[in-house]
Formats: C-alpha cells, sequence, structure tokens
C-alpha cells in the first residue's frame, strides 16, 4: 500500500540520508529528523545532487531527539508512515555502554509510543545483522545465519555496546508492535558500504578510507559481510511498497569479505596508495579487547565467519544485492572524489 509522507528519523546519516533519496525517487513525501538543524543542508545538497531540486517541495525537516519528548508529536502530524534509520554508532566500546544502549532503546520506544499516540501503524525500522549472528557459541570457521536466528547476548565472549543496544532495540520495536497492533518491517545491513554523499564518513566507509591512507595499523582475521548502502535504502522503500513486508525481518548482506581481501582488492585497484597490508595476530586483537577500545568491536569475528542468507531481501527487492567487491570500490571512488582521501599517483 502506498503512504504519501514519511517520516525518517537519522536522515543525515548515511543510511539515512541514501534512504530520503530513494523515498523520494519513489514518489514520496519526506519529514527528514535529526538532532541538530545544521544537517538539513546536507541533505539537501545530497537529494540534488541526485534528482535535482524540482523534488524539494516534497521534503521538509525537523528538530528531534532520541532522548526527548519535545516536538515528536508535532512531527508526526499527518504522518503516514515512519523509516526509524537513526542509532548511535560508535568506531571504539565506550567506557559507559549506556550512551549507546540508551538512545536505541529509549529511542525506539519514544517513536513508537508517539507514533501510537498519532495514530501511525506503519514502521520500517534499521536494525543489524548483529541482532542475528552473535553469542552462538565459539565456532571457527564459516557459518551460515537467516532471518529465524537472534543473537544471544549472554552468548558474547566479549561486551559490546552496539549489539547490545541494537538487539535490545529491535525486541522492544517486536514486543511494542505486538501489544499496539503496529505494522513493523525490519531491516538488516551487514557493512554498509557504496558511495559516501558528503563529507560525512561512517565508521564503516573508515574501514575503506582507513585501509587506503594507512590510518589502520594492521589487518585482523576476520572480516564482513558487505552490503551497498543503494541496496539498503531500496530495501526500506521495498518494505513500504509492499504489505507482504509487515511483520518480518530482512537481512542486507552480501558477499563475506575478510579485512585481507579487501586490503587486496584496494591495493590492486589504487596501487600507488599505502593500503595497509600487515597483519595482527588474533592473540593480540583479543587482549586489547578486555581494555575496550576499536579492537573490542571486532574481537568477536576474530577466526570465524559470518555468512547472512540473502533470498529473502532480494526477493523483496526485486533484483540481486550489489556485489561486496562493487561496494568497496564505490565507497573508495566516493571518498576520492569528496576529497576525503588523498588519491596518490606514480
Amino acid at each position: 500500500m502506498r503512504r504519501n509522507l514519511v517520516l525518517v528519523t537519522g536522515a543525515s546519516g548515511f543510511v539515512g540520508k541514501w534512504t530520503v533519496i530513494e523515498l523520494l525517487r519513489a514518489g514520496y513525501s519526506v519529514r527528514g529528523a535529526f538532532r541538530s538543524a545544521e544537517r538539513a543542508e546536507s541533505v539537501k545538497q545530497a537529494v540534488i545532487a541526485y534528482l535535482g531540486d524540482e523534488v524539494l517541495y516534497r521534503l521538509s525537516f525537523v528538530k528531534l531527539d532520541l532522548m526527548l519528548d519535545n516536538g515528536w508529536a508535532k512531527a508526526m502530524l499527518k504522518v503516514d508512515a515512519i523509516v526509524h534509520t537513526a542509532a548511535k554508532v560508535v568506531t571504539r566500546e565506550p567506557k559507559d555502554p549506556g550512551k549507546v544502549v540508551g538512545p536505541a532503546v529509549e529511542g525506539t520506544e519514544r517513536v513508537l509510543r508517539f507514533a501510537t499516540r498519532a495514530g501511525v501503524r506503519r514502521i520500517v525500522m534499521t536494525s543489524s545483522v548483529v541482532t542475528i549472528g552473535y553469542g552462538h557459541g565459539p565456532r571457527r570457521g564459516p557459518h551460515i545465519f537467516s532471518e529465524t536466528d537472534n543473537t544471544e547476548l549472554d552468548g558474547i565472549g566479549f561486551p559490546w555496546a552496539y549489539c547490545v543496544a541494537k538487539t535490545k532495540a529491535e525486541r522492544v520495536a517486536w514486543a511494542y508492535a505486538r501489544n499496539e497492533g503496529l505494522e513493523l518491517t525490519t531491516i538488516h545491513p551487514g557493512a554498509v558500504l557504496g558511495p559516501a554523499l558528503d563529507g560525512y564518513v561512517s565508521p564503516s566507509l573508515r574501514l575503506v578510507s582507513g585501509l587506503l591512507n594507512g590510518s589502520t595499523p594492521a589487518l585482523p582475521h576476520c572480516g564482513f559481510s558487505i552490503i551497498d548502502v543503494r541496496d539498503v535504502a531500496a530495501l526500506h522503500v521495498a518494505a513500504l511498497n509492499h504489505d507482504a513486508a509487515i511483520g518480518e525481518r530482512y537481512l542486507a548482506a552480501s558477499d563475506y569479505v575478510s579485512f585481507s581481501q579487501i586490503a587486496q582488492m584496494l591495493a590492486a585497484s589504487y596501487p600507488a596508495q599505502n593500503v595497509t597490508r600487515k597483519k595482527v595476530p588474533d592473540w593480540v586483537i583479543k587482549l586489547l579487547a578486555r581494555f575496550g577500545g576499536p579492537s573490542r568491536l571486532i574481537a568477536n569475528d576474530i577466526g570465524n565467519e559470518k555468512h547472512y542468507t540473502r533470498d529473502k531481501g532480494e526477493a523483496l527487492l526485486g533484483h540481486p544485492y550489489r556485489s561486496a567487491d562493487s561496494a568497496i570500490l564505490a565507497a573508495a571512488e566516493s571518498l576520492f572524489a569528496l576529497g576525503l582521501l588523498e588519491r596518490h599517483s606514480g
């Protein structure tokens, strides 16, 4: 069923901006929400770059905070559906996990509560593969997960605030949807790459930039199931367009690629760049992870491969996901084109 006005939370984020573009491209009107009003201009310019300024009459903005009630009731006026992409993503484990878990859980509750009050029933929420493939016991080598799997927080080896936040937020969302009769769909992306739109470099894009400029010191023995941001955005729109998506979870993950494979690909494509090639032993990552920091974010993946089924998501989308290779190279090219990385020659 077509819905006209869509409220998009986290509209200035990497996934959020692309989702705004895809919604406008599909004919929807969009009300973009974010904490800082200054971010509206970056979203507007991204839209103009891809769609021209003739669609701007269908784009508006509102300032909202996931941790405050102020403004939410007004923001819901005349809204037909909500795409909840907002999330706090960090590049190192915080000393206070509540700074990540709080906005995810309380923010999700706030979005759903005000949606219910306003009579908005249709919600598409950005979740993550971290709510599916973790805490299932120590594994070595590859394992395949599907939408029927659920992360077991008690089984995670190293505490990880982002994983806890996304998992608890999704659980809250499904429980609330069942109790209030909301029409919920959750989208579960892997590592989101693809083209950047502006100077905002997401943590996943820093994976590519860090390898290309050598700021990533060494390569751990792990990897990611990668997805192109354009497929993630299009999947959110497809969920809105198909009532069969109500009550469903969809994985958005293409090929699994290791850190070493990503580095090899970037080195082959950009031979003049000082691409990181040094490898770090597993025990070093696990030791450092005890003290938090960036190592904590990957320690639970050391030595194993998490693959995710894609048939359900591709069926909803209507075509295969872009390959991991194309998403990685699109990310790299955009970082160079935007002047966010220095391109070496020689």
